[in-house]
């Protein structure tokens, strides 16, 4: 009868096999630790203020990932330098996947305008997912005595530099839709950065400044209540959620600009995470309620995944560097 015990250097062949079944539980246990993603919060880093429109969609992909993930994603709004702080502190983070952050059209466009900047786009960021674009909108203080975008260029052209128009800072989209705008119409005005959107909508609506840019997720709130006037859209077409407003094309020929959300994380996260990572986000945004849900907060949904972010990136590159260029607006 087997008693339990071994003599030493000899083992039997049932033990052997129970010895090779053990280690392959222990490595494949192993390996599934370390691939198992996530096990922990995540953070998403926001290079824009709370109640600003990137704010605004992270919070929303935050809340329904997290129920997809049983792990946390914790909304961070680093304001500042047109999203160039939130860049920096995602530069300087671990590539494990537990820090993500959202590139928007804000920051591109800020890499391309602001000098001396520490991070480069390219090379220190790898996509996860493109979320969609969206319009901003062209508001005025109810003082301002234009109703139509062809007032409000007819009150600028007869008082030069007394409109001001505040932005989410130098270098940000909304300067820079405002330097298009004032280029193209030939007129005058003075330019007020912010910290964030959400103070350059509030001194709007003080009149401290009298025109301000704000994707639509960040504006409808305001337009809806009649604390500001929606004068245009940035789009060259009209956005579904302020079929009455006109786009700002229709009255400035050759005028586009828009906005554009996505997820990206720092250069050296593992292939395997980005990948797990991309097709979890897609296939929520795909979500028939989910989708509804971002449409009703003014975005034209793409959920692209890592290559189509991939393509995108290279090609509003492209864009926004002639954009630049044509508004003059490098710094």
């Amino acid at each position: 009868m087997f008693s339990g015990r071994l003599v030493a250097g000899v083992t039997s062949p049932f033990m052997a096999s129970m010895v090779v079944v053990a280690g392959a539980a222990l490595a494949a246990g192993s390996a599934q630790a370390q691939t198992q993603f996530p096990i922990k919060p995540i953070r998403l880093i926001i290079g824009s203020a709370a109640g600003s429109g990137p704010d605004i969609i992270g919070r929303a992909m935050a809340d329904r990932l997290g129920e997809t993930w049983g792990q946390r994603m914790i909304v961070d709004p680093r304001p500042g330098a047109a999203g160039a702080i939130s860049a920096d502190l995602a530069m300087a983070a671990a590539p494990d996947g537990y820090t993500m952050m959202m590139l928007t059209s804000q920051l591109f466009v800020a890499s391309q305008v602001l000098s001396g900047l520490k991070f480069d786009l390219a090379r220190d960021f790898q996509s996860i997912a493109l979320i969609g674009t969206v319009p901003f909108v062209l508001m005025a203080n109810t003082q301002v005595q234009a109703k139509t975008l062809k007032e409000l260029i007819d009150v600028a052209r007869k008082a030069p530099g007394t409109l001001r128009y505040g932005s989410a800072g130098t270098g940000a989209s909304e300067h820079l839709s405002g330097v298009l705008f004032t280029q193209l119409t030939k007129t005058d005005m003075l330019h007020v950065p912010y910290k964030g959107v959400p103070q350059a909508i509030a001194d709007a609506m003080a009149n401290e400044v009298q025109l301000t840019y704000a994707v639509v997720p960040a504006a409808m709130p305001h337009v809806q209540s009649g604390r500001l006037r929606a004068l245009g859209v940035t789009t060259p077409t009209r956005a579904p959620l302020l079929p009455d407003v006109p786009s700002i094309s229709e009255a400035v020929p050759g005028y586009a600009m828009y906005g554009w959300y996505s997820i990206v994380a720092p250069t050296g996260t593992s292939t395997a995470v980005l990948n797990q990572a991309s097709g979890e986000m897609v296939r929520v945004m795909k979500e028939p309620a989910f989708g509804e849900r971002l449409r009703a907060l003014g975005v034209d949904l793409v959920a692209g995944d890592r290559s189509t972010l991939d393509k995108w990136r290279a090609e509003e590159l492209q864009r926004i560097r002639a954009v630049v260029k044509m508004a003059g607006a490098k710094q």
